[in-house]
């Protein structure tokens, strides 16, 4: 289905079935990076390495997903949406099957880079998406839409991983993951509509455009400012994912299918917050919420490790992790409607820099933990309270100053 090439106005309402179809799109990100963590264990032994190089699995393809968004993003705003999408989208099918073969771990770690940089594709064009048709308070609703389905999916994927465990290997987990890839290109080509009218895109996508819309950005305070917050944000989440599985599956003794329990357990917090957090940056602002969620998440990640110092059971750090996600769901929302607001020209290009702001930083930070150690959950909590800390120092300096005009729009 190709869209329009005349200009189109904001929509008074994001479609519902766009925002599902885009949502299903930008959970091909999560499961891919997050879907085979409980299978890290076994692919520590399958591939006869150690349990850093397993995390450096995650890290590759965070990394992979951080630079794709950086050559989808303004490929789509001169292009259009779809035609990115689709080419990004099947890049991932053809690597995830070749993973399915690999060998060693070598070359698992070099396809999970190409594999994460197609499922970049889903992320940067839903969110590019929902700013081509939507501004103000319906830009943030749309956003949080998303954010439900970007949300849930990095924290419930490692509960699907552990169901799907039960009945195959790891190998089967990247079956499973090349399969919705495949789905995805087929819907994408039968019922995705085109956003970006011809009118409205940028000149061709050459390296001199690209950079030069990257430094426009780039000398936007606020911008960078929501850019590294949100980059610190999701540092913590992956810190905790590319731990968690070793923590609580070698260290507290659980089945994988426990611990799938608790992934799913902070999916449905995660959600919560996300819900919130929109309802009260309409009434409010944007800013104004994430000075209550910043400095909560912050304060969340030092009892982590207060707890784990504490107490020996796992029930007291599954407590403090619900707080923690519940309130990682109302950043999303938040940070996205403050950095959109004045991008419509080049909403590819931006959504595109946020997310490898978010995932680069997060590549980063995956084996921080890890090197820390994986016997308890205070290097965990220490990651946790140093970057939330940084990004409320963040919010004051970079943020705060600037005006925000999101709210402020029917």
């Amino acid at each position: 289905m190709s869209g329009t090439t005349a200009s189109r106005a904001p929509a008074e309402r994001v479609p519902a079935t766009l925002i599902v179809l885009l949502g299903l799109l930008a959970v091909l990100g999560p499961l891919t990076i997050d879907l085979y963590l409980p299978a890290f264990p076994e692919m520590q032994d399958d591939l006869a390495t150690s349990p850093s190089q397993v995390q450096l699995t995650l890290t590759a393809a965070t990394i992979g997903f951080a630079l794709g968004q950086l050559v989808v993003g303004p490929w789509s705003d001169a292009v259009g949406r779809r035609r990115p999408l689709l080419v990004a989208t099947s890049a991932h099918v053809l690597a995830s099957i070749a993973i399915i073969a690999a060998p060693d771990i070598t070359w698992v770690l070099i396809l999970r880079v190409v594999q994460g940089a197609g499922a970049a594709g889903g992320g940067v064009v839903a969110t590019a998406m929902i700013r081509d048709v939507a501004e103000g308070r319906q830009l943030i609703r749309g956003l949080a839409r998303i954010a439900l389905f970007t949300g849930i999916a990095p924290i419930a994927a490692p509960f699907v991983g552990a169901q799907l465990m039960s009945v195959t290997d790891w190998r089967g987990i990247f079956t499973v993951v090349a399969v919705y890839g495949a789905a995805m290109v087929l819907l994408c080509v039968a019922r995705l509509p085109e956003t970006l009218p011809q009118d409205r895109r940028t000149e061709r996508s050459t390296t001199r455009a690209v950079w030069h819309g990257y430094r426009t950005l780039l000398r936007n305070r606020r911008f960078v400012g929501v850019a590294l917050i949100g980059g610190l944000m999701v540092s913590s989440v992956f810190a905790y994912l590319s731990s968690s599985s070793f923590l609580f599956q070698e260290e507290y003794r659980l089945s994988p299918q426990s611990y799938g329990a608790i992934s799913a357990v902070n999916a449905v917090a995660f959600v919560v917050g996300t819900q919130f957090a929109a309802f009260f940056a309409q009434r409010y602002s944007p800013v104004r919420v994430l000075w209550c969620i910043l400095p909560l998440m912050a304060t969340s990640g030092l009892l982590l490790s207060l707890v784990s110092i504490g107490s020996t059971g796992v029930a007291p750090l599954v407590g403090v992790m619900i707080v923690f996600f519940t309130l990682a769901g109302g950043c999303g929302p938040c940070l996205g409607a403050i950095a959109l607001a004045d991008q419509a020209e080049r909403a590819g290009t931006a959504a595109a820099l946020l997310g490898a702001a978010n995932f680069g930083l997060a590549g980063i930070a995956s084996p921080i933990v890890g090197a820390l150690g994986l016997t308890s959950a205070v290097p965990l909590g220490l990651v946790i309270a140093s970057a939330m800390t940084l990004a409320t120092v963040l919010l004051g300096a970079l943020v705060s100053r600037s005006p925000v005009r999101t709210t402020a729009q029917p």
